[in-house]
């Protein structure tokens, strides 16, 4: 509210709000905001949960005064829906729920309701199709096909963006007694298994929403599917209808057979699911052990989530994707909470103190690396600490809840949270309603289904109490032996398709010996129906048509045989490029809270390998572009040096700073708003000659990132900033030094958890101590389709700073490079390199009769600011001593 109101979320290192087609655009992430005070609406029941019930109040008031839902822009249905319809309902639900109890809401009359139904009247115009699959996107205002919608020509959507409906169209029929929504939820739903692969019984990643064809025919439980498998289960709870139970049932049996590799969850093709899809998970599988927990499976639930705990306990958060040896695959962290959703329902599950402690690691890394003067920033790099300019609305309707649930007691709770269950977006629904405004009649379809034998489905409904009061140690004896699974054995994920070979025939040629000059190569790459094209430029094309291979097994090799070249020219892709740096700011007021990604150079100090960094005060040079001799080196002299980019070559500069006495140098990038959030990974080149005399670190800034340092030394004048590889724990910084304590959020209740654990001592157990496409090769760890192309080429051709991703690129094909999956990497660096920024799309929303103020807040505002925080905590120590 402080900072950010009425913007749809806010922006915590500039302090400000987030609005839509003022700020860069972020591709597909922005199709969650639609100016209709995203942040506020997503966060009501939290403060419910919380016992917040004063702040609820106002809120709720905010909400129906302020908030407009009929805005000319386009949303993602996905995104609106259990957000925005979610959060409503929510809000809806608990609201009565305090009116009931006489003290608080005693004026609400149903507002939040009204504006859910006009919000789903709003979203009704993308079911227009003849599948009854929603579109991916709607205008608040025009619809979908209006003349001046800007939507409606999408022809695929994902799986999980048309199965994560019926929850929250559901409880709107219900609780309004209009059916459509419920119909047009349930239809999409039925479309949908339908298209199921009959003999894998999994779903694909996307699907056209016209005829239903998979696009995508990866099956996984992360990205794209989640949250379908979640609400088929928790339909069949909040609704009672067994076919939701039936087809939940069916498919997690398919699970459970083809992508269930304990304690990995790993992605396989929907046709022939003994073949591995990819080689790395994404992080929104973290979610599936507290599914496997509701469903009742609890043994890989344990399992998975010990798996995820040790990734963080090496990164202090979950990469957004990892590979199956745990190196990170994309290294961003968006402060997910799937992880923290499963800890609590494992806890409660469970009872083991185990996951207190879990959670309590969970509460110190989001204070200690995420916490920033106006809220929480999310991770651009785990393995730097570096932040992103971006806390997304689900941070605090989702991981504030789950976290505060796991360490709370009954008694702290206004309300039974056993009453309610859980939408994706931790918005609570009313079990009740399964029992009012059933409009929709019931089918008995058992007999569509096929006898599955497992004896798992004798535990479906959700279970509140421990499940195993008499054996504490249960789940202690599953984690066991996986306590050491990242740190130490950096174990290779061996594919489905190796395993089946068994001591069998190999595939008859791997890509890491082939050679485009052997002719017995080349004759098995046309067995397999593989072909090889020479172009002009040198490079050599790989194409596979399936069809063309001397049988179904040969085909299956030619397969293999092109994902292994993928993923083998992708890995000398990344072996060429240097991981991200990172410029800490670490004088007064800021004491190493914030931490700017920045770009390395191909030159002077390896800050790899000096751990401890370069550390200085900062001075702007004259000229300002550093391209002649230093005329202030008397400002400069042991100090790090700030200098615009452009006019000479970079190393030129860093001569030029070196020879006047720097310690170090900063390029700001010239381009005027660029960023990291949005440009990828940018590495400083030399000068084509002899840089071994450059002996001071450089590393590269781009301008909004350079700006935040110049604007702290227009508003404080000695500033001063760390380099080095990744960001440094403060007590490393200051080496003992007392700064301020602000770094403890009243807000994750602290001293509640500690207590708490501390009642639990007797039965502790101590756990083991991008305005461009990004640099992601699109096809790395995937199978290629049918037709795929690969470019072999000689690496000199290939940027190291930028892949090209619409080929992939391998050393010369007559020497060997080791393959991904062949590559076993020394203990200590089990988790290093990969630097794979998420892709982002860079769509320009503009709007030009937006009015809310979007100004940045003055450094002295925001340090004022920051100060009374400060001086809060202070006196919060104060009384607690």
């Amino acid at each position: 509210q402080e900072h950010a109101y009425p913007a749809d979320e806010l922006m915590p290192l500039t302090c400000r709000g987030r609005v839509r087609g003022q700020e860069p655009s972020r591709g597909d992430v922005d199709d969650a905001l639609g100016k209709f005070s995203l942040t506020l609406i997503d966060t009501l029941d939290t403060l419910v949960v919380l016992n917040k019930t004063k702040d609820f109040e106002e809120a709720v008031k905010k909400v129906i005064k302020d908030v407009n839902l009929d805005n000319d822009i386009v949303v993602s249905v996905f995104e609106t829906n259990i957000r925005v319809l979610g959060g409503l309902l929510g809000g809806h639900s608990v609201a009565i729920m305090l009116k009931e109890k006489g003290e608080y809401m005693q004026w609400y009359n149903g507002e939040l309701l009204h504006m859910a139904k006009e919000l789903g009247y709003k979203l009704l115009p993308a079911f227009n199709t003849t599948s009854g699959l929603p579109y991916p996107r709607v205008n608040l205002k025009f619809g979908v096909r209006h003349p001046e919608a800007r939507t409606g020509t999408e022809t695929d959507t994902c799986t999980a963006c048309a199965g994560t409906l019926i929850l929250e169209f559901a409880a709107l029929s219900r609780f309004t007694g209009t059916s459509i929504f419920e119909e047009y939820a349930r239809k999409a739903l039925d479309f949908i298994w339908e298209k199921r692969q009959r003999s894998s019984n999994l779903v694909g990643v996307t699907i056209n929403i016209h005829t239903g064809d998979w696009v995508r025919k990866d099956s996984g439980v992360g990205a794209g599917i989640d949250s379908y498998y979640e609400y088929l289960l928790k339909a069949y709870v909040l609704l009672g209808d067994d076919s939701f139970l039936e087809r939940f049932n069916t498919h997690y049996d398919a699970i459970m057979r083809y992508i269930s590799q304990p304690p990995l969850l790993l992605d396989v093709h929907i046709h022939k699911p003994m073949l591995n899809a990819r080689t790395w998970m994404d992080s929104l599988l973290a979610f599936f052990p507290g599914l496997q927990v509701l469903k009742g499976d609890i043994r890989p639930a344990i399992e998975t989530h010990e798996m995820l705990y040790q990734v963080i306990k090496k990164h202090n958060f979950l990469p957004e994707a990892f590979t199956t040896d745990f190196r990170v695959h994309w290294a961003q962290h968006p402060l997910r909470p799937e992880f923290a959703e499963s800890t609590y329902f494992l806890y409660k599950a469970t009872g083991d103190p185990y996951y207190l402690e879990v959670g309590k690691t969970l509460i110190e890394n989001l204070n200690k690396y995420a916490r920033v003067p106006c809220g929480f920033a999310a991770m651009k790099d785990v393995r730097t600490g570096s932040h992103e300019d971006r806390m997304d609305s689900f941070f605090l309707a989702e991981m504030f809840k789950y976290l505060y649930l796991l360490f709370a007691d009954k008694e702290d709770m206004i309300f039974d949270i056993e009453d309610y269950i859980f939408t994706t977006e931790a918005h609570l629904l009313p079990l009740w309603l399964s029992t009012t405004n059933q409009t929709i009649s019931k089918k008995n379809t058992t007999t569509e289904y096929a006898e599955l034998d497992d004896s798992n489905f004798d535990w479906t409904c959700p279970n509140t109490q421990i499940l195993f009061p008499n054996d504490p140690m249960f789940a202690q004896s599953i984690r066991e032996p996986l306590k050491n699974v990242v740190d130490k054995s950096c174990p290779r994920g061996i594919s489905r398709a190796e395993d089946s070979l068994g001591n069998g025939p190999k595939p008859p040629l791997r890509a890491r010996d082939f050679m485009a000059s052997n002719p017995e190569h080349l004759e098995i790459l046309k067995k397999m129906g593989v072909s090889l094209i020479h172009l002009k430029d040198g490079r050599v094309q790989l194409v596979q048509h399936a069809v063309q291979a001397a049988s179904s097994l040969d085909a299956e090799d030619g397969l293999r045989f092109m994902q292994e070249m993928i993923e083998l020219s992708s890995q000398q892709q990344k072996e060429q490029q240097l991981p991200p740096r990172a410029v800490q700011i670490v004088s007064h007021p800021f004491f190493g809270r914030v931490v700017l990604t920045a770009g390395p150079a191909q030159f002077g100090m390896d800050l790899s390998k000096h751990k401890a960094g370069t550390r200085g005060f900062v001075a702007t040079i004259k000229p300002y572009n550093g391209c002649s001799e230093i005329t202030n080196p008397e400002a400069v002299k042991e100090k790090i040096a700030l200098m615009q980019r452009g006019q000479c070559m970079f190393a030129e500069k860093a001569r030029n700073i070196q020879k006047a006495g720097a310690i170090g140098g900063i390029v700001i990038d010239d381009n005027e708003g660029s960023s990291s959030d949005t440009a990828p990974l940018f590495q400083m080149a030399g000068d084509g000659k002899n840089t071994d005399d450059i002996t001071i670190p450089m590393l590269f800034l781009f301008n909004k990132e350079g700006n935040i340092i110049l604007d702290a030394i227009r508003e404080y004048e000695a500033v001063e900033v760390l380099l080095s590889d990744k960001a440094k724990d403060r007590a490393t910084i200051f080496k003992g030094k007392m700064i301020p304590n602000y770094i403890i959020d009243s807000n994750l209740e602290m001293e509640n958890m500690d207590q708490k654990l501390s009642e639990n001592d007797s039965h502790k157990q101590n756990p083991e101590e991008a305005t461009s496409a990004s640099q992601e090769v699109g096809t790395v760890g995937e199978e290629p389709e049918e037709g795929e192309n690969v470019d072999v080429t000689d690496t000199d051709s290939v940027s190291p700073a930028h892949a090209d991703s619409d080929s992939v690129s391998i050393s010369n094909q007559d020497s060997y490079v080791p393959g991904t999956n062949e590559a076993t990497a020394p203990e200590p660096a089990c988790m290093q390199g990969d630097h794979q920024p998420q892709e982002q799309k860079t769509k320009t929303e503009s709007n030009p009769k937006v009015n809310w103020d979007n100004k940045v807040q003055p450094m002295e505002s925001i340090l004022a600011d920051w100060n009374e925080d400060i001086e809060a905590f202070e006196m919060m120590e104060k009384d607690e001593l």
